[in-house]
């Protein structure tokens, strides 16, 4: 009897020690929805949004005259996998034309950064990427800000949406009164836990502007036992005039950028991600003209490329105020009481919004590219950007590109 006690005993506690030693359960916190910005303006207004840095009722911050905001959030750090995406609704205020825009996160480790430049407790770096482009390139105490997304605004989109009807095709049934994005940040989620600022920039030079939201969604993984393992980055090239004291980057028609970097220990399974799109809005310019780009690192051809976009006319709807041109072009039509096919000269609507960029349309989100790349070891290395036909910027032609680069591991 004392025996068949001490026997199922023994087993019990086993059973238990077993249970004891197994997999630990990682606390859920729910998928979740985190809102940054709920339409605010965004614009250039010198007289309304003083320098170094304007705060609203919603704390946003507002520099460069309101081009850029800022508002510090406090996000979820979750144990789970978790997914994340960034969501942007934007609408023209006023603003009729077609601009570059940005989603970004400030990296932690950059001591230097927005809030401290406005504030005027630094300067910016001296650079290390044989330019004199101000917060192009990392620096031991300066990272660029993380691209999260980088978007295009379309013409006029809302503002003019209800008095260009004589500018729509026919194929369009209705001008849209928004446009909205959103691009997979998962990778991010290192920079994306805790209190981090968030931003968004808009390249307006209007007082109407744009309105914009900005939220992120966090979508938890059920499995309770995984274990999320967040990705290293190192922003290490970002040529978006965000700032003040930042230039318009025109530098590739003159040399290459090329920029140094420090690993303090060896990291496998690198990739790059690189967003890059080209400006110059008159004809013939970067913006129009396809330029192959390269990309050296350690002085190795990793990836070569030509940014470039075919599809723009598939974002027709949200440029009610984009210029139209009528072009003579031969129709074949089906000719209905003849019951067979003709051909007629017809003068047709194109829009510049319909013309082919250079990796964007207007309207568009701009996805990052991702280029794998070997180990690299502990120490420095280099990254090295070409694009051999850029043209410079000169008056009334403002010939630029926007690269953001950065290394995940």
């Amino acid at each position: 009897m004392i025996k068949q006690v001490f026997d199922s005993g023994f087993w019990i506690a086993f059973i238990v020690m077993l249970f004891s030693c197994g997999p630990t359960e990682h606390p859920s916190l729910g998928d979740q929805q985190v809102d940054v910005f709920i339409n605010e303006k965004v614009n250039f207004d010198p007289d309304s949004w003083q320098s170094p840095i304007d705060t609203n009722e919603n704390d946003v911050l507002r520099l460069v005259s309101g081009r850029l905001l800022l508002k510090k959030v406090s996000l979820p750090v979750y144990q789970r996998p978790t997914a994340v995406t960034a969501k942007i609704r934007l609408e023209s205020a006023g603003d009729r034309w077609d601009k570059s825009g940005s989603c970004f996160v400030i990296p932690k480790s950059s001591i230097i950064n927005f809030i401290s430049l406005a504030n005027e407790a630094h300067e910016w770096p001296a650079s290390n990427s044989g330019t004199s482009k101000n917060g192009v390139a990392i620096d031991s105490l300066y990272q660029p800000v993380i691209e999260l997304m980088r978007f295009m605004t379309p013409f006029g989109v809302g503002a003019y949406s209800d008095s260009m009807s004589t500018r729509k095709p026919v194929y369009i049934p209705h001008w849209e009164q928004e446009v909205s994005w959103e691009q997979d940040v998962s990778v991010y989620i290192s920079e994306l836990q805790g209190e981090v600022w968030l931003g968004v920039w808009i390249d307006s030079w209007t007082k109407e502007g744009y309105k914009v939201s900005l939220n992120l969604e966090f979508d938890e993984s059920e499995n309770g036992y995984a274990k999320i393992k967040p990705l290293n980055t190192l922003s290490l090239v970002n040529t978006v005039s965000y700032f003040s004291g930042q230039d318009l980057f025109d530098q590739f028609a003159l040399q290459d950028l090329s920029v140094s970097f420090n690993l303090p220990s060896d990291i496998s399974n690198p990739k790059l991600l690189l967003t890059v799109t080209g400006h110059g809005g008159h004809s013939g310019g970067d913006e129009f003209t396809k330029q192959e780009n390269l990309i050296y690192l350690d002085n190795k051809l990793v990836h070569r490329f030509i940014p470039w976009r075919d599809d723009c006319a598939s974002f027709r709807r949200f440029n009610p105020s984009s210029g139209v041109w009528l072009i003579k072009d031969t129709a074949r039509y089906l000719d209905w009481e003849a019951r067979q096919y003709r051909e007629k000269v017809i003068e047709e609507r194109l829009a510049s919004s319909d013309l082919s960029r250079s990796n964007w349309c207007p309207g568009s989100m701009v996805s990052p590219l991702e280029i794998p790349v070997s180990s690299l070891t502990a120490g420095d290395h280099q990254i090295r950007i070409s694009v051999p036909g850029a043209q410079p910027a000169a008056e009334n032609e403002y010939n630029h590109w926007l690269v953001s680069t950065v290394l995940v591991w």
